[in-house]
Protein backbone atom coordinates (compact mmCIF):
# COMPACT_ATOMS: atom_id res chain seq x y z
CA UNK A 1 0.00 0.00 0.00
CA UNK A 2 0.90 2.99 -0.77
CA UNK A 3 2.47 5.75 1.94
CA UNK A 4 1.23 9.03 2.71
CA UNK A 5 2.92 12.09 1.08
CA UNK A 6 3.58 13.95 4.16
CA UNK A 7 3.87 16.90 2.38
CA UNK A 8 0.75 17.04 1.43
CA UNK A 9 -0.35 15.42 4.91
CA UNK A 10 1.17 18.06 6.85
CA UNK A 11 -0.41 20.54 4.46
CA UNK A 12 -3.66 19.96 5.70
CA UNK A 13 -2.63 19.10 9.07
CA UNK A 14 -1.55 22.71 8.98
CA UNK A 15 -4.83 24.24 6.84
CA UNK A 16 -7.11 22.25 9.84
CA UNK A 17 -5.00 22.56 12.76
CA UNK A 18 -6.77 25.77 14.35
CA UNK A 19 -10.53 24.65 14.07
CA UNK A 20 -13.06 21.79 14.19
CA UNK A 21 -15.22 23.52 11.59
CA UNK A 22 -14.65 25.01 7.69
CA UNK A 23 -17.06 26.97 5.82
CA UNK A 24 -18.16 26.61 2.17
CA UNK A 25 -19.78 29.14 0.35
CA UNK A 26 -20.96 27.93 -2.65
CA UNK A 27 -22.67 29.83 -5.36
CA UNK A 28 -22.70 33.39 -3.16
CA UNK A 29 -21.26 35.59 -5.48
CA UNK A 30 -18.27 38.39 -4.94
CA UNK A 31 -20.11 40.38 -2.74
CA UNK A 32 -21.75 37.55 -0.29
CA UNK A 33 -18.81 35.48 -0.42
CA UNK A 34 -16.72 37.79 1.06
CA UNK A 35 -18.59 38.98 3.20
CA UNK A 36 -19.48 35.44 4.74
CA UNK A 37 -15.87 34.43 4.68
CA UNK A 38 -15.25 37.77 7.31
CA UNK A 39 -18.09 36.27 9.21
CA UNK A 40 -16.57 33.00 9.51
CA UNK A 41 -12.95 34.22 10.07
CA UNK A 42 -14.17 36.62 13.00
CA UNK A 43 -15.66 33.79 13.85
CA UNK A 44 -12.78 31.85 14.54
CA UNK A 45 -13.22 29.50 11.83
CA UNK A 46 -10.16 29.25 9.45
CA UNK A 47 -10.81 27.67 6.76
CA UNK A 48 -13.33 28.84 3.94
CA UNK A 49 -13.63 26.85 0.38
CA UNK A 50 -15.27 28.52 -2.21
CA UNK A 51 -16.57 26.01 -5.30
CA UNK A 52 -15.80 26.48 -8.92
CA UNK A 53 -18.23 26.27 -10.71
CA UNK A 54 -18.79 29.31 -13.07
CA UNK A 55 -17.08 32.88 -13.99
CA UNK A 56 -18.82 34.31 -10.98
CA UNK A 57 -17.46 31.41 -8.63
CA UNK A 58 -13.55 32.00 -9.92
CA UNK A 59 -14.00 35.98 -9.04
CA UNK A 60 -15.48 35.20 -5.42
CA UNK A 61 -12.53 32.78 -5.45
CA UNK A 62 -9.89 35.33 -6.41
CA UNK A 63 -11.15 37.75 -3.91
CA UNK A 64 -11.71 35.57 -1.06
CA UNK A 65 -8.29 34.44 -1.71
CA UNK A 66 -6.64 38.02 -1.62
CA UNK A 67 -8.77 38.83 1.68
CA UNK A 68 -7.49 35.91 3.38
CA UNK A 69 -3.86 36.00 2.73
CA UNK A 70 -4.37 39.88 4.33
CA UNK A 71 -5.41 38.02 7.79
CA UNK A 72 -3.13 34.51 6.73
CA UNK A 73 -6.47 32.49 6.43
CA UNK A 74 -5.68 29.62 3.50
CA UNK A 75 -9.03 29.43 1.04
CA UNK A 76 -9.61 26.55 -0.97
CA UNK A 77 -11.37 25.63 -4.45
CA UNK A 78 -14.15 22.86 -4.12
CA UNK A 79 -15.95 21.28 -7.01
CA UNK A 80 -12.92 20.33 -8.46
CA UNK A 81 -14.00 17.84 -11.18
CA UNK A 82 -11.31 18.31 -13.94
CA UNK A 83 -7.81 18.67 -14.55
CA UNK A 84 -8.17 21.93 -15.58
CA UNK A 85 -10.10 23.33 -12.78
CA UNK A 86 -7.20 22.41 -10.55
CA UNK A 87 -5.18 24.29 -13.09
CA UNK A 88 -7.37 27.03 -12.61
CA UNK A 89 -7.90 26.73 -8.49
CA UNK A 90 -3.83 27.23 -8.44
CA UNK A 91 -3.58 29.92 -10.92
CA UNK A 92 -6.33 31.70 -8.77
CA UNK A 93 -4.39 31.28 -5.31
CA UNK A 94 -6.32 28.52 -3.63
CA UNK A 95 -4.54 26.76 -0.74
CA UNK A 96 -6.20 23.36 -1.77
CA UNK A 97 -8.63 21.88 -3.53
CA UNK A 98 -11.63 19.80 -2.66
CA UNK A 99 -13.47 17.19 -4.96
CA UNK A 100 -16.71 15.48 -4.45
CA UNK A 101 -15.39 12.27 -5.56
CA UNK A 102 -12.58 10.15 -5.90
CA UNK A 103 -10.89 10.55 -9.31
CA UNK A 104 -7.27 9.15 -9.51
CA UNK A 105 -6.63 12.05 -12.56
CA UNK A 106 -7.81 15.15 -10.36
CA UNK A 107 -5.15 13.66 -7.79
CA UNK A 108 -2.80 13.62 -9.98
CA UNK A 109 -3.38 17.14 -11.27
CA UNK A 110 -3.07 18.33 -8.13
CA UNK A 111 0.11 16.43 -7.03
CA UNK A 112 1.72 18.06 -10.30
CA UNK A 113 0.64 21.40 -9.67
CA UNK A 114 1.91 20.55 -5.83
CA UNK A 115 -1.74 21.64 -4.74
CA UNK A 116 -2.98 19.25 -1.39
CA UNK A 117 -6.12 17.96 -2.46
CA UNK A 118 -9.29 16.76 -0.59
CA UNK A 119 -11.13 14.26 -2.58
CA UNK A 120 -14.89 13.26 -1.92
CA UNK A 121 -15.69 9.32 -0.58
CA UNK A 122 -18.60 7.55 0.65
CA UNK A 123 -17.90 3.91 0.72
CA UNK A 124 -14.92 1.51 2.69
CA UNK A 125 -13.63 0.92 -1.20
CA UNK A 126 -13.37 4.65 -1.72
CA UNK A 127 -11.56 4.83 1.33
CA UNK A 128 -9.02 2.71 0.09
CA UNK A 129 -8.18 3.81 -2.64
CA UNK A 130 -7.51 7.37 -1.46
CA UNK A 131 -5.19 5.47 0.79
CA UNK A 132 -3.77 3.96 -1.79
CA UNK A 133 -3.40 6.91 -3.94
CA UNK A 134 -1.23 8.39 -1.35
CA UNK A 135 -4.03 10.28 0.75
CA UNK A 136 -4.03 11.11 4.08
CA UNK A 137 -7.15 13.77 4.14
CA UNK A 138 -10.95 12.79 2.55
CA UNK A 139 -13.78 14.40 2.56
CA UNK A 140 -17.02 12.22 3.86
CA UNK A 141 -19.49 13.63 1.39
CA UNK A 142 -22.75 13.75 1.96
CA UNK A 143 -22.27 13.68 5.64
CA UNK A 144 -25.31 14.01 7.12
CA UNK A 145 -26.73 10.76 5.17
CA UNK A 146 -23.87 8.79 5.70
CA UNK A 147 -24.57 9.33 9.74
CA UNK A 148 -22.30 10.11 12.26
CA UNK A 149 -22.09 6.05 13.12
CA UNK A 150 -20.48 5.79 9.89
CA UNK A 151 -17.05 7.30 10.49
CA UNK A 152 -17.40 5.51 14.01
CA UNK A 153 -17.06 2.16 11.99
CA UNK A 154 -14.48 3.41 9.18
CA UNK A 155 -11.79 4.65 11.18
CA UNK A 156 -11.38 0.24 12.75
CA UNK A 157 -10.08 -0.52 9.17
CA UNK A 158 -8.66 3.02 8.54
CA UNK A 159 -7.21 4.56 12.05
CA UNK A 160 -5.03 7.13 10.32
CA UNK A 161 -7.18 8.58 7.61
CA UNK A 162 -8.35 11.63 8.61
CA UNK A 163 -12.02 12.76 7.66
CA UNK A 164 -13.94 16.42 6.73
CA UNK A 165 -17.47 15.38 7.20
CA UNK A 166 -19.15 17.58 4.50
CA UNK A 167 -23.21 17.74 3.39
CA UNK A 168 -26.10 19.05 5.57
CA UNK A 169 -23.93 20.18 8.41
CA UNK A 170 -24.89 22.58 10.65
CA UNK A 171 -24.89 23.70 14.45
CA UNK A 172 -27.24 21.18 15.47
CA UNK A 173 -25.42 17.88 14.29
CA UNK A 174 -21.69 18.90 14.10
CA UNK A 175 -20.95 17.82 17.74
CA UNK A 176 -22.01 14.37 16.68
CA UNK A 177 -19.57 14.12 13.96
CA UNK A 178 -17.10 15.59 15.51
CA UNK A 179 -17.48 12.99 18.49
CA UNK A 180 -17.54 10.27 16.43
CA UNK A 181 -13.87 11.38 15.66
CA UNK A 182 -14.16 13.85 12.23
CA UNK A 183 -11.57 16.32 12.65
CA UNK A 184 -13.47 18.84 10.43
CA UNK A 185 -17.11 19.42 9.91
CA UNK A 186 -17.99 21.67 6.91
CA UNK A 187 -20.96 24.29 7.25
CA UNK A 188 -22.41 26.56 4.52
CA UNK A 189 -25.72 28.51 5.20
CA UNK A 190 -25.48 28.30 8.59
CA UNK A 191 -23.08 30.76 8.86
CA UNK A 192 -25.99 33.13 7.46
CA UNK A 193 -28.21 32.01 10.46
CA UNK A 194 -27.85 34.20 13.32
CA UNK A 195 -28.99 31.59 15.88
CA UNK A 196 -26.90 29.17 14.55
CA UNK A 197 -23.49 31.54 14.93
CA UNK A 198 -23.40 31.23 18.81
CA UNK A 199 -23.35 27.71 18.97
CA UNK A 200 -20.57 27.58 15.76
CA UNK A 201 -18.55 29.34 18.69
CA UNK A 202 -19.15 27.18 21.06
CA UNK A 203 -17.98 24.39 18.85
CA UNK A 204 -14.77 26.08 18.55
CA UNK A 205 -13.86 26.13 21.98
CA UNK A 206 -14.06 21.96 22.36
Amino acid sequence: MTTARPDTTAALDEIFAGAPLMAILRGMGVERSVRLAATTWDLGIDSVEVPLQTDEDERALREVVRLGAERGKAVGAGTILTARQVALAAEAGAAYVVSPGLDAEVVRAAEERGIPILPGVATPSEVQRAVGLGLTWVKAFPAQWLGADWFRHIRGPFPSVRFVATGGMDAANAAAFLDAGVRVVAVGSALEDENQLPRLAALLER
